[in-house]
């Protein structure tokens, strides 16, 4: 095998770990990573490391440009220029960019040039932004958290009613007063019709008889 098939051969390796890596990962970030001394550099691989989910590694531009080709993650090639560090996150979106951003005060040099997260590129200060968003586990504490109050209440009085001495009688319940009875309105009697008088028939006047003249 000649030294150029072999050079050939080194360079697909490479590229294959890198679309193997951006087939698992959610999210990639890129760094400006030129500048950082090698105890620096041990440092961010320590952090990133003890965080875990996360793989981060030096590539050469040409070979990050080979393994985006036609994938989500095509859009990072406007920013590969200059030396590039690559960090995947497998398990939480936010992971890398926040580890990095742990990292920053005490790296100034160290710099986001890009990511993509859902297959969507942001730049660097948009990186930054994703950086500060909490991570899964942080979200779902101050989800637990926020019920913790209401639940420690509901537990308190559960337990309350379960230490209460079954000896003690509960208050008899108040008598219900009978009902009153409903006395039924006798109906108004109907006052008789006045007996209407009979008028007296009329007494006929006898006919005067008339006395013939002398």
């Amino acid at each position: 095998m000649t030294n150029l098939e072999k050079n050939r051969e080194s360079k697909q390796v490479v590229i294959n770990e890198l679309k193997e890596r951006l087939d698992r990962a959610k999210s990639v970030v890129l760094l400006n990573s030129i500048g950082l001394t090698v105890s620096q550099d041990t440092d961010l691989r320590n952090a990133f490391r003890k965080a875990g989910g996360i793989d981060y590694k030096v590539y050469k531009n040409t070979m990050i440009n080979f393994a985006i080709e036609g994938t989500q993650y095509e859009g990072l090639k406007d920013y590969l220029s200059g030396p590039t560090a690559v960090a995947f996150s497998y398990d939480d979106a936010t992971a890398a960019a926040a580890q990095v951003s742990k990292q920053l005060k005490a790296m100034p040099i160290l710099a986001f040039k890009a990511s993509v997260v859902d297959g969507e590129v942001y730049d660097a200060d948009k990186t930054m932004a994703i950086a500060e968003i909490p991570s899964r586990e942080v979200l779902i504490s101050r989800l637990l958290g926020s019920f913790k109050s209401p639940m420690a209440s509901f537990a308190r009085v559960i337990n309350a009613i379960a230490e209460k001495d079954p000896s003690e009688a509960a208050p008899a319940p108040a008598a219900e007063a009978a009902p009153a009875e409903v006395v039924a309105e006798a109906p108004a009697a109907e006052e008789a019709p006045a007996p209407v008088a009979e008028e007296a028939p009329a007494v006929e006047e006898a006919p005067v008889e008339e006395t013939p003249a002398e």
